[in-house]
């Protein structure tokens, strides 16, 4: 059995590439070690993902190469700076790339105890396929994380504790949703059948438009926010959510500690499974063209966010039979329009995969129709 005190110093080695957990709780605590072990060791590659807090003594120059899936949040001006290099991946990705040419020969995940033994905490994400994939597999012990993975995600991984922590997941508020949200999600809301499975992204969009449902559903999503644990107090949330990741308060961190609500990306990504759903897929977006492509991860002159599994669930959600895509979006963003021409950034979700679009100047559906006759009905709700 290794050493923890020494584990870490001997797992990082000239050449190695290192995966590093993120979401709210990531190991952080570790993270001054790693980067001195790095650059001790020299030309060590990092892997890493969604980073909500800067960490503690993480500095991305330790490293040789620094990738990442999500190019905004904490590494946005590390992406900027050319320190770190945003590459465009759909989450359900992500498994392939760790068994291939992203395979770590270190993962680093933040894992919590339980009475069956250590087990992921307020994320499981892509941390199990790292964990797999990897040669080493090292953890950050949290004392203060909410234990809603089940178990058995981790069995037969061989995990070396090499550190301890008491700081809870980052608390990220959903935020609260000024007028035109609030318009915008009490319209999707009367797109949503009662029963259906219902995903949503984080952010006041999405905290709003559960707000405005008044019938029971089924939470499918990437992520889980207090939204969910709302859901659950006013009697309307059906059976066992399903996520990838916590991401909220201590509201929602508490109101999940026991509940195996996540579950590895491999699961929860699944096209397959998700399209035999009755799934309801709502997301928002920077910028919509008159064709119905969509643009999430930039502007003209930055990376602010990334793919994520924005195409993941609107790809799904097109194939259920009793499903819709939607993107719920304002049609104007400080004062210039948020429907383009052309999109002046890449493309994050096809056109193909966008069945309705919500402003709040109305309801556009796309389903069935030419790119001419798309670009007529999306005039009109955004005010064109």
């Amino acid at each position: 059995m290794r050493n923890p005190d020494t584990a870490l110093r001997e797992a990082i080695r000239p050449g190695c590439t290192v995966a590093l957990g993120d979401g709210a709780g990531m190991p952080s605590a570790v993270c001054r070690e790693l980067s001195e072990a790095a650059r001790e060791a020299g030309d060590v590659r990092l892997i890493t993902g969604w980073i909500l807090e800067s960490p503690d003594g993480l500095d991305v120059t330790a490293f040789a190469d620094v990738r990442t899936y999500m190019g905004g949040y904490r590494l946005g001006s590390a992406v900027r700076a050319g320190q770190a290099s945003y590459v465009p991946v759909n989450l359900s990705q992500l498994p392939a790339l760790l068994d291939t040419v992203w395979r770590p020969d270190v993962a680093i995940i933040s894992v919590v105890e339980t009475p069956q033994g250590l087990a992921l905490g307020s994320e499981a994400g892509w941390m199990v396929a790292a964990a797999r994939a990897a040669t080493t597999c090292l953890a950050e012990l949290n004392t203060a994380a909410p234990a809603a993975c089940p178990p058995d995600l981790l069995d037969g991984v061989d995990i070396t504790v090499v550190s301890e922590s008491d700081l809870p997941p980052a608390a990220v508020p959903a935020g609260t949703p000024d007028e035109i949200t609030a318009v915008i999600a009490a319209r999707v809301a009367e797109l949503v059948l009662a029963g259906a499975a219902l995903q949503f992204g984080p952010g006041a969009m999405g905290a709003a438009l559960v707000s405005a449902l008044r019938q029971p559903v089924r939470i499918d999503s990437g992520l889980l926010g207090d939204a969910v644990a709302a859901l659950d107090g006013r009697g309307l949330l059906l059976d066992r959510p399903r996520g990838a990741y916590l991401v909220g308060t201590p509201v929602l961190y508490d109101w999940a500690d026991g509940r195996p609500v996540l579950d590895r990306i491999e699961v929860t990504h699944d096209s397959s499974r998700l399209s035999s759903l009755d799934l309801i897929a709502v997301n928002t977006a920077l910028q919509i063209d008159r064709t119905g492509q969509i643009g999430v991860e930039q502007t003209a002159d930055r990376v602010i966010a990334g793919i994520g599994g924005h195409t993941d669930y609107m790809a799904a959600a097109t194939r259920s039979m009793r499903g819709l895509s939607v993107i719920a979006m304002p049609s104007s963003h400080r004062g210039e329009s948020t429907l383009l021409p052309r999109l002046e950034v890449p493309v994050s979700t096809p056109r193909s995969m966008v069945d309705i679009v919500v402003t709040e100047l109305g309801t556009a559906d796309l389903r069935g129709l030419t790119d001419a006759e798309r670009a007529a009905v999306l005039g009109r709700v955004f005010g064109d």
